[in-house]
This record gives structure tokens, sequence and C-alpha cells, in this order.
């Protein structure tokens, strides 16, 4: 299990000083809607100037029709970053454009498909959705799978079972991963870390319980030494 540390401060400075303070550690860096938004490609150079061998996430979570997702991709993949993700419920047709077009990308960065955010409790996802979290994201999965991606984002609490369904090199990547699993802010389905590892969760999304303490490298240390135990 790979730990995938979220930069979603306020500003460039500080999500560019996290990523400092960790230069020495082999982890990948998330970098969400709000800090693309303002800083763009240059925040993925800057990032890359720090340590080269960062592993970075770009977290756009993709949903539009085929072509423009499809184009969007391709964009992406120039960035040279090593991951992206894109929302399941844009379609079996959408996904598979996406990998069609990534197909003549050379070293084109993984692809995973988002089945449900870990904000959802059930009964607001099934409003949506009209199926419960575990049925949809298993579904969700399967398409994903089908559509030749790499992986999808979800709970941990889906993490296994989605495995069983699709392939076990399936990856998994799962936010609403706490150091204090009693803190949930807006996430409704958290979980430790030692439970994400027992469900065979690839990588997990920390971010608050890092970049809010007095001591990221420390907190992040601890975490990696729970990931190897």
């Amino acid at each position: 299990m790979e730990l995938c540390v979220a930069l979603d401060l306020p500003t460039t400075r500080s999500n560019l000083e996290l990523a400092t303070t960790l230069k020495d550690k082999n982890i990948w860096l998330k970098v969400g809607l709000r800090s693309f938004i303002r800083d763009g490609e240059k925040l993925i150079k800057e990032i890359k100037q720090i340590n080269p061998k960062f592993k970075i996430f770009l977290d756009l979570k993709i949903y539009d029709i085929p072509n423009t997702m499809a184009d969007a991709a391709e964009s992406m993949a120039n960035l040279g970053i090593d991951m992206f993700n894109v929302h399941a419920s844009s379609g079996k047709l959408a996904m598979s454009k996406v990998m069609q077009r990534l197909s003549g990308v050379k070293d084109a960065p993984l692809v995973l498909a988002v089945t449900a955010l870990t904000s959802f409790d059930e009964e607001n996802f099934k409003n949506i959705y009209n199926e419960s979290i575990e049925k949809k994201a298993i579904d969700f999965a399967k398409d994903a799978y089908k559509s030749g991606l790499n992986g999808v984002v979800c709970s941990a609490y889906e993490s296994s079972l989605i495995k069983v369904n699709t392939d076990e090199n399936f990856i998994t990547l799962t936010p609403g991963i706490k150091v204090d699993v009693d803190r949930k802010d807006d996430q409704k389905r958290v979980a430790s870390i030692e439970f994400a590892n027992s469900e065979k969760s690839n990588i997990i999304v920390v971010g608050r319980p890092i970049y809010n303490s007095d001591d990221p490298l420390g907190v992040v240390e601890k975490i990696i030494q729970r990931i190897e135990i």
C-alpha cells in the first residue's frame, strides 16, 4: 500500500512548502481541483523541480461527453503527471474513448474512475443513483475495468469487493483515510489506515491530518510506519 498526500492548501506557497517538507519521501502527491484551477501546469512543474521522483495524481474527476473527455485526457497526459481520474458515471463509451486516445501516448498516466464520493452516505447516494453505494460502486468498477482503465477511486469499504468483481491487480485508491477515525470532517465513509490495508487498498489518500499538523513530516513518517506493519 502506498501513501498519497493531498495538496489541498489555500495558497501555492503553502502547497509547495508542504511538498518541500516531504521531498525525501517516496509518496504520491494529489493536486486537486482548487489547486489546479489556481496554479495550473506551473504547479506540476514546480512540484517536479522539488523532487522529480514525486508521483503526481491530478484529481479533477473529469465528466463530460466522450470526445471532450478524450481531448482532456490527452492534454492531461502531456502535463507529465502519473495518474488522473474520470467519473465512472460518464459511462463505458466515454471511458473507452479516453483509453483509446491514450493508447498512442508514450508513458501515459494511469487512469482511475471515481465510483462513489466518500462524502456520500447511503441516503444521499440513493437519492441520486437509486442504488446502494456498495452495489453501484461495484457496477461502476466493472464498467471501468471493461473499459480498460487501471483502477478506481472508492472508499476502503468497497475496495476488496471491487477486486473480487474485477481483478486483484485492479488499482483501488481510497480517500477518507484518517489517522484519527473519530474526526470525519465532511467525509462520511472514513476508515483507518489498518482497515484500508486489510481491504487491499493500493493507495490511500490523506490530507488534513497531515497539512493541519504542526509536524507534517512526522505524521507522514508515522503513517508510513503503520502501512509497513
